[in-house]
């Protein structure tokens, strides 16, 4: 049965309802001073506790579907390469602040030379626009810091984790520099600049990358702020075909809507298990408030965008999975179908898997290379 299964949920409940009655018709006869007795008592509570907790877990996972299957759970399921299908044609310098910086030890990099390992720093990046503030880090590639690309302009993606995910997730969790580095070494991906945040300027609300009126102005601090002070204060292209947006989760329909959006800043982007309409829970709370509040709320919608706007000139990945991550599958076949010419559309996906770190880290290569092979710096050659 797998983990998913409702038997194996019904049956987890059944046995901690059994426990925990036992549990209770038994404890008059483990109230005895005896060691047998207090061992008695232990092992009961233990069990009762795992089973209760066994079962509070699985209803949980079925729930927000963090895990897809026991090999998902336990990290033994199938690692395989990544095939991405692709569907057929149809201002001035900005605060950024270096407060810290550390070696990249992933990618079987050796030392810690920023030569060869390249170089994280933590920012903090001051919205002249929008007035948002929020910390993130920068990975500087190996290239960056080598004499013979002293005078080179690199392309640059940024990057954003799940809400209410930190941005140290995209370091620690999923690795993005390391990835990046080992695709590097290996010849599948231009040296580039990563700039990894979070998806809210403005935690602990959740705004999904909207302009709120009267409110945070996300969309404003993604789409002008970040870029302009990326550009100000590192050797990156200026050339939105030099950019791209890339997420999971709210940080993936984050990067598909911002494209669609703002194709003119980042025409290219990949959305690991992203969504596609804005979410709606106590964490958003009035995002789309005021007299034009059903219109901006359909537009935060992107299957509405399909069909009720001029599809825009922009190229994006999907990638999640078949099974495990609830409707995702559905959803992203009715995206796909809708695309049309001049927007372009890739897709990959998982046989099973579910809405979680351990899918992530397996769609992050092949995702990687496909948004590296579509960065463009104008006058230099991929």
């Amino acid at each position: 049965m797998g983990l998913t299964s409702h038997k194996v949920l019904a049956l987890t409940v059944v046995i901690a309802v059994v426990m925990m009655v036992g549990t209770v018709w038994l404890w008059p006869r483990l109230a005895k001073r005896s060691w047998q007795a207090v061992l008695g008592r232990i092992g009961a509570l233990l069990a009762t506790q795992v089973t209760v907790l066994a079962a509070l877990g699985l209803v949980a996972n079925n729930y927000f579907a963090f895990y897809s299957s026991w090999d998902d759970l336990l990290g033994t399921g199938d690692n395989g390469p990544v095939v991405i299908h692709n569907k057929a044609d149809a201002s001035g310098r900005l605060l950024v602040e270096t407060i810290g910086h550390a070696n990249v030890q992933g990618g079987g990099a050796l030392g810690r030379d920023p030569r060869q390992s390249g170089e994280i720093r933590l920012v903090r990046i001051d919205g002249a626009v929008s007035r948002l503030s929020t910390e993130g880090y920068v990975y500087l590639p190996p290239q960056y810091f080598q004499p013979e690309y002293a005078q080179k302009q690199f392309p640059a993606v940024i990057i954003s984790t799940g809400f209410p995910g930190i941005a140290k997730n995209l370091v620690t969790r999923l690795n993005y520099p390391g990835a990046a580095l080992k695709l590097l070494q290996e010849g599948r991906m231009q040296p580039t600049v990563l700039v990894l945040m979070t998806p809210s300027p403005a935690l602990p609300k959740d705004t999904e990358c909207e302009d709120v009126p009267g409110g945070p102005q996300s969309d404003t601090y993604y789409t002008k702020d970040v870029p302009s002070a990326i550009q100000a204060t590192f050797r990156v292209s200026t050339d939105p075909q030099a950019w791209g947006f890339m997420g999971n989760s709210t940080g993936g329909y984050c990067a598909l809507k911002l494209a669609m959006r703002h194709p003119d800043v980042f025409p290219t982007a990949v959305s690991l298990s992203g969504y596609y309409r804005a979410a709606d829970d106590p964490t958003t709370v009035d995002l789309f408030k005021g007299a034009d509040g059903e219109q901006r709320r359909s537009e935060a919608d992107l299957m509405w965008r399909l069909k009720n706007l001029p599809q825009p000139k922009v190229s994006v990945l999907l990638a999640g999975t078949r099974e495990g991550d609830g409707e995702y599958r559905h959803d992203t076949e009715a995206f796909v179908g809708a695309v049309q010419n001049p927007m372009k559309v890739s897709y990959s996906m998982l046989q099973t898997g579910g809405h979680n770190f351990e899918t992530w880290s397996k769609l992050l290569p092949s995702s990687l290379e496909w948004l590296s092979e579509r960065l463009k710096v104008p006058g230099q050659p991929v």
